[in-house]
């Protein structure tokens, strides 16, 4: 069901580009400890998890978004919270993204679900009959939310959560090539193909993809089509838009699922957001009309700032968790 979301920002940070920057500019990184494991997977490459010390509670899995890692502040922090507040959090980060290029030409991408679905099933094994729930950011949360519809009733998830998630592909790439969104377009590409670089220096891809191209490219339709396609096993860029988008999913996710968004926000247009039509009786969308992407950030100090993310995330998972 569609819900109109309690979140308010302070009138000094409305914008939604002001939400989107600020916790990327000025959150503090909690000091976390933590501890990496490595987990091999049946295809040959790896997937590196870094888990909270907490020894009892339930168990959490994070999913980063684009380009993201343990070093972003969103997932730190939830990490933090999560931690100080008795959960088991355990960050996975896709393939390539916590500091070493992955083995395989294979990439991780927005319909990516096989890799979530693997470690769901270890952290059932590593930690029989405690509760487990998901989160995942952005992309993340588009895999997550796939993902809980592949399984059905069938999901080892007692409940999860997805925030600020392009819903559809497609349009969240035109998005980008619109007005200021065009920043996160730089910022985000400039990422990816650095990355791509840093896997070509590893695995020669010179026969895959068109690197000459990629170096250059400014637009995630080519990035897409040149790379997420080619290296992932789709036909082009719009069979990948279209198999990998969530929207055309959720009637079918049977977990409860909470998920939290921003009309405002500066990666999709307003029209994006699916219609309580398309949600199935299990899934709750809050929906606010300020809070840009992964922003949600209230107060009145500047120096001592709330990120309500955090907040309505724990009180979800202690409504379902314990």
């Amino acid at each position: 069901m569609l819900h109109s979301s309690d979140f308010q920002p302070p009138w000094w940070l409305s914008n939604a580009h002001l939400q989107t920057l600020w916790p990327f500019l000025f959150r503090p990184r909690p000091r976390l400890a933590l501890r990496r494991e490595r987990l091999e997977l049946p295809d040959g490459d790896f997937l590196d998890l870094d888990f909270t010390l907490n020894e009892a509670g339930p168990v959490v899995l994070v999913l980063h978004g684009l380009q993201g890692s343990v070093r972003s502040k969103y997932a730190a922090g939830l990490l933090h919270a999560l931690a100080t507040h008795g959960y088991r959090a355990v960050l996975m980060h896709f393939r390539g993204c916590s500091g070493e290029p992955n083995r395989l030409p294979h990439s991780y991408h927005s319909g990516e679900t096989g890799d979530p679905a693997f470690v769901i099933e270890f952290l059932r094994n590593r930690f029989p009959g405690a509760p487990l729930a998901a989160i995942g950011f952005s992309l993340g949360g588009n895999a997550l939310l796939k993902l809980l519809a592949e399984q059905g009733a069938g999901s080892p998830l007692r409940t999860a959560v997805a925030v600020s998630v392009p819903f559809l592909l497609n349009e969240g790439a035109d998005k980008f090539n619109r007005g200021l969104s065009r920043i996160y377009r730089q910022y985000l590409l400039g990422s990816l193909i650095r990355s791509v670089m840093d896997k070509h220096n590893k695995i020669d891809l010179s026969g895959k993809i068109n690197l000459e191209l990629i170096q250059g490219c400014n637009d995630f339709w080519v990035f897409d089509h040149e790379v997420t396609a080619r290296l992932n096993g789709f036909k082009d860029v719009h069979d990948y838009y279209r198999r990998s988008s969530s929207r055309g999913y959720l009637h079918l996710i049977k977990t409860p699922t909470l998920i939290l968004h921003a009309e405002d926000d500066p990666f999709m247009r307003p029209a994006t957001v699916p219609r309580n039509d398309e949600l199935s009786p299990s899934v709750r969308l809050e929906l606010s009309k300020h809070g840009g992407h992964v922003g949600f950030v209230t107060g009145n100090n500047p120096f001592q700032m709330r990120y309500w993310l955090d907040e309505r995330i724990l009180q979800h998972l202690n409504d379902h968790l314990r």
